[in-house]
């Protein structure tokens, strides 16, 4: 289905509960920001609504606002253009923490985006842009109560004069790691062109659906490349330490398996240990 990142092993053993804990310490400590000064994180969240059960890619607009609320506190939140660029110049991206979206709901903007501006926090929304002003059904929701709405046009339209910036996820989220040859690059090509006439500007980030190692062939990596995108992100787990390739570029999807912020902070921190 979505992106999903399993917990390393050498977390396997510490219950939630505990890593949260641990993570509050930190924080408590005012350790935290010295812990991850080397370490860069792209992080991503797909439904952000209280009218539907927390699952793999959906988030409880409280729970959502208290990670926000930690990133801002913990991190340096730039937008995803600009850990890009530090990473095109080999620029450090130590400490700064982007966000993400997937998929294109309507609740990223009626819920999301105004926590986001209330926080002054930038992000990146990633859409299917086929999806947007549609009443598509994709698989994935088909055995929910009611379908979550995508965003219209105007939405995406009113979130980019915002400020926000919008990102390409294909014209029909389809599955890049088994279509290949021309229907990969029309669909490709034709999102960043749905974008282009929809907003008036090329987009310059591309998240590849579903997100997993396997859901993206080498060369559909190099065909966003060539249709002019700056980076290709993922969404299987990942901080970036070091030099990092744009394309290939993971993120964390927050999705419930952090049952606090806390628990996440802590799970940055092991990771890079």
């Amino acid at each position: 289905m979505h992106c999903r990142a399993p917990a390393p092993l050498s977390l396997i053993m510490l219950s939630n509960k505990l890593r949260s804990a641990l993570g509050a310490t930190l924080v408590a400590a005012r350790v935290y920001r010295s812990l991850v000064r080397n370490t860069g994180v792209v992080v991503a969240f797909h439904r952000v609504t209280d009218t539907l059960p927390e699952d793999g890619i959906t988030r409880g607009a409280r729970a959502f606002e208290q990670f926000c609320q930690f990133f801002r506190a913990n991190f340096q939140v730039v937008t995803l253009g600009d850990f890009v660029a530090r990473l095109e110049r080999r620029d450090p991206v130590g400490g700064m923490l982007a966000i993400t979206f997937d998929d294109g709901y309507l609740d990223n903007f009626e819920i999301a985006a105004p926590v986001l501006e209330r926080l002054s926090l930038p992000a990146t929304f990633f859409v299917a842009t086929r999806l947007i002003d549609s009443k598509a059904i994709p698989w994935w929701d088909a055995k929910l109560p009611k379908a979550p709405a995508w965003m219209t046009w105007q939405h995406v339209r009113e979130l980019s004069r915002a400020g926000f910036d919008i990102g390409a996820h294909t014209q029909t989220h389809v599955d890049l790691g088994t279509v290949s040859g021309g229907a990969a690059e029309a669909d490709i090509e034709g999102s960043r062109r749905d974008l282009l006439e929809q907003l008036g500007r090329e987009p310059r980030h591309f998240a590849f659906p579903y997100g997993g190692r396997a859901n993206l062939l080498e060369e559909n990596r190099r065909r966003v490349m060539a249709a002019g995108f700056r980076c290709c992100v993922s969404c299987h787990g990942g901080i970036v330490v070091g030099e990092a390739d744009p394309f290939q570029l993971p993120r964390v999807p927050i999705s419930p398996w952090y049952r606090t912020a806390n628990q996440f902070g802590f799970e940055v921190v092991a990771r890079r240990a």
